[in-house]
C-alpha cells in the first residue's frame, strides 16, 4: 500500500499545484499587509508583489501543469519521479527562503532567487529534452510554449539584477508578465481549449507567431512609455483575438461548467486588451491613470481563471475522477470573475479618486478566500488521492 506522502509525489502536479496554492495565500498576505503599512519588509512593494506571483505562485501551477502534459504533447516517456521531486523540494526551499529574506534579510532574498532561478533552469532543460526527443512530426505548439519558458528564464535573472539595478526592474515586470506568463498561458490554451470543446475550425495562419509578435511590441512600447503605439497594439490584439475565438465556435453557453470557465478565460483575453486600450486613452488625454487596471485584468481575468479551470481539470482526471464541475466549483468559476470586478474597482477608484481604498481591503481578501476555497476542495485530492 502507498503511503500517504508517495502519494503526494506520485504524480508531478499534485506537489506543485499544492505549493502553487500555499504560496498564492502567503505571498498576497505579505504584500498586502507591507501595501498598508502593517508589515515592513526588506523588500519593495511593487518587486515582492510582481516577483512572488509570477515565480513562486504560476510558475508552480505550470510546472506542474506542463510536467504533465508536456510529455503527452510530444509523446515521449514520463519525467522521472526523482527529477521533479528534486525540483519541488528546491522550489519549496526557494519559497521559505523569499518568505523569510522578505521578512529579515536582503542575503536570504538574493539566495532565494538563485535557488529559484537554478530550479527553473532545470525545468526548462527538462522541457527542451522532452521536445527535443518527441516521436510527433507536428511540434509548432511545443515550440511556442517551450520558448515563453525560454524567455520567463531570462526575466528572471533580470529581476535578480534589478535588486542590484532598479532601472531593470520594469523591463524584468513586463517581459516576464506578457511574454512568459500570459503568452505561455494562451500558448496552451489555443492549444486545449479547442480541442477539449471538439472544436474542428482551422486556426488562422501563424496565429500564435502573430500573436507573440504583437506581445513582443505590447512589452517593448509597454516599458518605453510609448502609450500612442501601446494602444494601437492594445486594440490589434483585442480585434484579432476576438475575431479568431468567434470562428472558433467553443458555444460556452451550452458546454459544462469545467468547458465553459476555460471559454470565459478566453474571452478576457482581448476584453483585457480592449480595457487596456481604453484605459491608455484615458491617460494620453485625461490624465487619468488607472493603477495597473489592465494587469490586473490579464492576471486574474485570463491567467487565474485559465489555470484554476485546467487545474481542476488535470487534478480530478489523473485522480480518477470524471472532470466534472458541481455546484460548488462552478461558483468558485464564478467567483472568479467577482476578484477580478472587485481588483478592477479598486483600480477605478484610484483613478477618479472615490476615496473607496477599503475596495483593496476587499479585493485582496477576496484573491486569499478564492484560494482557500479551491485549495480546501482540491486538496485532500492532491496529498492523499482521497475523493471528493
Amino acid at each position: 500500500m502507498k503511503t500517504k506522502e508517495s502519494y503526494f509525489l506520485s504524480q508531478p502536479h499534485q506537489p506543485f499545484f499544492l505549493l502553487g496554492i500555499v504560496n498564492a495565500i502567503i505571498m498576497m498576505l505579505l504584500f498586502a499587509l507591507n501595501y498598508k503599512g502593517i508589515l515592513p519588509l526588506k523588500i519593495d512593494p511593487l518587486t515582492l508583489h510582481s516577483y512572488s506571483l509570477i515565480y513562486l505562485v504560476f510558475t508552480n501551477f505550470f510546472t506542474g501543469f506542463l510536467f504533465t502534459t508536456f510529455p503527452r504533447f510530444n509523446q515521449t516517456d514520463t519525467i522521472d519521479k526523482g527529477y521533479y521531486t528534486k525540483i519541488f523540494y528546491a522550489n519549496a526551499v526557494a519559497s521559505l527562503l523569499f518568505i523569510l529574506g522578505a521578512l529579515f534579510s536582503n542575503y536570504l532574498l538574493t539566495f532565494a532567487m538563485l535557488t529559484a532561478f537554478i530550479s527553473q533552469f532545470f525545468i526548462i532543460l527538462k522541457l527542451t529534452l522532452i521536445y527535443k526527443n518527441a516521436n510527433t512530426p507536428d511540434k509548432e505548439d511545443s515550440f511556442w510554449i517551450l520558448g515563453a519558458n525560454h524567455i520567463g528564464l531570462l526575466t528572471h535573472l533580470l529581476f535578480i539584477i534589478s535588486l542590484f539595478v532598479p532601472a531593470l526592474l520594469n523591463a524584468a515586470i513586463n517581459g516576464a508578465f506578457y511574454l512568459y506568463l500570459i503568452f505561455l498561458a494562451f500558448s496552451v490554451g489555443q492549444r486545449m481549449i479547442p480541442f477539449f470543446s471538439h472544436s474542428f475550425a482551422q486556426k488562422g495562419e501563424h496565429f500564435v507567431r502573430n500573436v507573440f509578435i504583437l506581445f513582443v511590441l505590447k512589452s517593448i512600447f509597454s516599458i518605453s512609455e510609448l502609450k500612442v503605439l501601446e494602444l494601437f497594439i492594445d486594440v490589434t490584439l483585442a480585434l484579432y483575438l476576438g475575431r479568431e475565438f468567434y470562428r472558433w465556435e467553443l458555444h460556452p453557453f451550452r458546454s459544462p461548467a469545467i468547458l465553459w470557465v476555460l471559454h470565459l478565460a478566453l474571452l478576457w483575453l482581448p476584453l483585457s486588451f480592449a480595457l487596456s486600450a481604453l484605459s491608455l486613452t484615458a491617460e494620453l488625454f485625461l490624465d487619468t491613470s488607472f493603477y495597473f487596471l489592465n494587469i490586473h485584468l490579464l492576471a486574474i481575468g485570463f491567467l487565474t481563471t485559465v489555470l484554476i479551470g485546467f487545474g481542476t481539470r488535470v487534478t480530478l482526471g489523473h485522480a480518477g475522477m470524471p472532470p466534472h464541475a458541481d455546484k460548488f466549483v462552478t461558483a468558485i468559476f464564478l467567483f472568479i470573475q467577482l476578484v477580478v470586478v472587485l481588483r478592477a474597482l479598486f483600480s477605478i477608484n484610484i483613478a477618479f479618486g472615490w476615496g473607496a481604498n477599503f475596495l483593496f481591503d476587499i479585493s485582496f481578501t477576496a484573491w486569499l478566500l478564492l484560494f482557500v476555497l479551491w485549495g480546501g476542495r482540491y486538496g485532500k485530492i492532491l496529498i492523499f488521492g482521497k475523493k471528493i
